[in-house]
């Protein structure tokens, strides 16, 4: 960046300055100091043309030529004030710009301070100078060139966004993919629980209370699940743990949670069903065996290996006639 910094002497006879770190150095632009009275081209306001006319023809004393940007190369401007004396060229940008800039590229022009004005701090100094106001300038070296406006930090930091916006979009995807997928299970497992539970449900003993039951004559026997006393004519469902409850009451509730209302007790595992499941999954993939087959005159037994061991112990006996034949013949 550029520190542009301003001085004249208004229509009161009173100096006033301003400054401002609005300017952008050119990129073949040496970054240096300069200073010089504001000097506008007498015709072209541009400077483009061989030999634009500015008022001084000279280095002494030091001035600095403002044009306007377009119609012609950044080179072609440096260049005709750089041949006519100046010290620097300001560049102001475009009408309609505001105090945007860009960096100038001027490969054709070097060895002179150039720099870029907005377009609205360009034309308060041309105002100034075309009312006939001396308008003295210095450019200073301010801070490193605006990486905001620098156009390969505009580059990383597309680059830079796109990558953290895929990579947002990846995690979002991944998450929501995965809490499906955990959807997914949880139901199928809720499903799988139910369907065990409606046949844990079918092997409950269901009673029909009747006058003189000790349910209904002790007041101290309750359905646990909707508090009420029992009456004779009431259906219950006696759990593994032997308590007792409404049939329309705890059904709905085993359903949906498996377990005794008053003690926990797991209905699936006290009926053995999530064993049964397991050994059904086993069932439809049998274990691998390893089989020795032993022959022996007429008989011939297939023994797995992983076999539990049998309580008959004629299942397990060989027939090993024909190597006992084997080794009397053998010996004699």
């Amino acid at each position: 960046m550029a520190l542009v910094e301003i001085t004249y002497e208004n229509s009161n006879n009173v100096t006033e300055d301003r400054m401002c770190e609005c300017g952008v150095y050119g990129r073949n632009s040496p970054l240096d100091k300069a200073s010089g009275f504001v000097t506008l081209p007498t015709g072209d306001p541009k400077g483009c043309g061989p030999d634009p006319v500015y008022n001084r023809n000279s280095s002494s004393p030091p001035w600095i030529a403002m044009v306007k940007r377009g119609n012609c190369t950044f080179s072609e401007k440096i260049n005709a004030a750089k041949r006519l004396g100046a010290a620097a060229v300001v560049v102001y940008n475009v009408d309609g710009s505001g105090n945007s800039t860009t960096h100038m590229a001027h490969p054709e022009a070097d060895g002179i301070v150039a720099i870029m004005i907005g377009n609205s701090q360009g034309m308060e100094v041309v105002k100034l100078v075309k009312n006939g106001t001396d308008v003295f300038m210095f450019i200073d070296v301010g801070s490193a060139h605006g990486p905001w406006m620098d156009t390969y930090w505009l580059y990383f930091l597309s680059i830079a966004f796109f990558i953290v916006t895929a990579a947002s979009i990846a995690y979002f995807v991944f998450i929501s993919a995965n809490r499906l997928y955990n959807l997914s299970m949880h139901r199928r497992t809720e499903r799988r629980l139910k369907s065990e539970a409606k046949k844990a449900i079918g092997r409950l003993q269901v009673r029909t209370l009747k006058r003189g039951d000790e349910e209904i004559t002790c007041d101290s026997y309750m359905c646990a699940v909707c508090i009420e006393s029992y009456k004779a004519g009431d259906v219950v469902t006696v759990l593994t743990c032997d308590h007792i409850f409404h049939k329309s009451c705890i059904e709905p509730w085993l359903l949906e949670r498996r377990t005794c209302p008053m003690c926990k007790c797991d209905i699936l595992k006290a009926l053995g069903i999530e064993e049964e499941t397991k050994e059904e999954i086993s069932a439809q993939s049998p274990p691998e065996v390893t089989v020795i087959t032993v022959a022996g005159a007429d008989n011939m037994y297939e023994v797995p290996l992983t076999e539990t061991v049998s309580p008959d112990p004629e299942r397990h006996r060989y027939d090993n006639r024909a190597f006992e034949a084997d080794s009397v013949a053998a010996r004699g």
